[in-house]
C-alpha cells in the first residue's frame, strides 16, 4: 500500500455522505417520473428517437426531479422530523446540512434545465424549469399545509414528465401529450391518498391535512374511485387521440380493471367497518402506472417496425 492511498474510514465516511445527498433526491420517485417520460419520447417520434436525445432528456429529467425532491426535503424538514416515516431523512440526522441542501438542489436544477436547453428545446427547459417550481413554491410552500388538495393540484408537477419528454423530440406540444398528463394527473390523488390513510397519524401529528385527515374515510375512499374512474377513462381516450394499437388500448382496460378493483375493494372495506389495506392500492398504482406506459412505449415500437 502506497502513503496515498486513502483510508477505509475516509472512504466510508465519503460514501456514507454521498448516499445522503443521493437519498435526498427521493430515487424511487425519480424512477417513477422516467417510466412516463420515455413512452412520451416515443410516441412523440413514431418510433425510438436518437438515443442521445433520449439519454439528454432522462438525465436531465432525473436531475430535474431530484432537484425538487431536495428542496422539498429541505423546506420540510420541519414536519420531516415530525413523522416516522420521514424521521430518517438525511436533513434530520444531520448527515446533510441545510446549506449543502440548498447548494446541492439549486445547482441540480440549473444543470436540468441547463441541460435540456442546450440539448433538446426551448421548450422542454421551460417545461422543466415550471415543472421544479411548481412543486417547490405551488406544492411544497403554498398548497401542502393549508389545503387537503394539496395534492390534487400540486401534483401536477409530477405529470410534466410526459409534456417534457414530448417537447424535447418536437419542439411544440398537442393533443395527445395533455391526455398524457391528464392520465398522470387523475392518477396521482387515489396513489397518495392510499399513502396517506397509511400514514393518517403521521401528517396529523405533522399539521398536513392531507385528505385522510380532515375527512371521513367514506369520502376518502369515494374520492379515490371517482380519480381512479377518471384515469382510466381517460388512458382510454389515449386510444383515438394518438392512434395507438390494440396492444395499448387492450392494456388500458385490463389494467384499468385490476386499478379500479382494488380502490373498489378499499372502499367495501371502509363500508363494512373492516381493517383497512391502503398500501395495496398504494402499490397496485404504482404497477398500474408503470405497467401501461411500458405498453404504450411497445405499443409505439412495434407499430413503428
Amino acid at each position: 500500500m502506497t502513503s496515498s492511498a486513502i483510508p477505509l474510514p475516509r472512504w466510508a465516511a465519503l460514501r456514507a455522505t454521498l448516499a445522503a445527498y443521493l437519498a435526498l433526491t427521493k430515487p424511487r420517485i425519480i424512477e417513477l417520473l422516467l417510466v412516463t417520460t420515455l413512452p412520451a419520447m416515443l410516441l412523440a417520434a413514431n418510433g425510438w428517437p436518437p438515443t442521445g436525445l433520449v439519454a439528454v432528456t432522462l438525465i436531465g429529467g432525473a436531475a430535474a426531479a431530484g432537484s425538487a425532491n431536495v428542496l422539498n426535503c429541505f423546506l420540510d424538514r420541519d414536519i420531516d422530523a415530525v413523522m416516522h416515516r420521514t424521521a430518517r431523512r438525511p436533513l434530520n440526522g444531520g448527515r446533510v446540512s441545510p446549506r449543502g441542501a440548498v447548494a446541492f438542489g439549486s445547482a441540480l436544477a440549473v444543470a436540468a434545465v441547463g441541460l435540456l436547453w442546450w440539448a433538446t428545446t426551448p421548450l422542454a427547459a421551460a417545461l422543466t424549469a415550471a415543472a421544479i417550481v411548481v412543486y417547490v413554491l405551488g406544492y411544497t410552500v403554498i398548497l401542502k399545509r393549508r389545503t387537503s388538495s394539496n395534492i390534487v393540484w400540486g401534483g401536477s408537477a409530477g405529470c410534466m414528465p410526459t409534456l417534457i419528454g414530448w417537447a424535447a423530440v418536437t419542439g411544440r406540444l398537442a393533443l395527445a401529450p395533455f391526455v398524457l398528463f391528464a392520465i398522470v394527473f387523475f392518477w396521482t390523488p387515489p396513489h397518495f391518498w392510499a399513502l396517506a390513510i397509511r400514514f393518517r397519524e403521521d401528517y396529523a401529528a405533522a399539521g398536513v391535512p392531507m385528505l385522510p385527515v380532515v375527512a371521513p374515510a367514506r369520502t376518502v375512499v369515494h374520492r379515490m374511485a371517482v380519480y381512479t374512474w377518471l384515469t382510466v377513462a381517460t388512458s382510454l381516450v389515449l386510444w383515438p387521440v394518438a392512434h395507438t394499437g390494440l396492444l395499448y388500448a387492450g392494456a388500458a382496460v385490463v389494467l384499468g380493471g385490476v386499478f379500479v378493483r382494488e380502490v373498489e375493494l378499499l372502499r367495501r372495506q371502509v363500508a363494512r367497518g373492516a381493517p383497512l389495506r391502503p398500501m395495496r392500492v398504494f402499490h397496485t398504482s404504482i404497477s398500474y402506472l408503470s405497467a401501461l406506459f411500458l405498453c404504450l412505449a411497445v405499443d409505439v415500437l412495434l407499430r413503428s417496425w
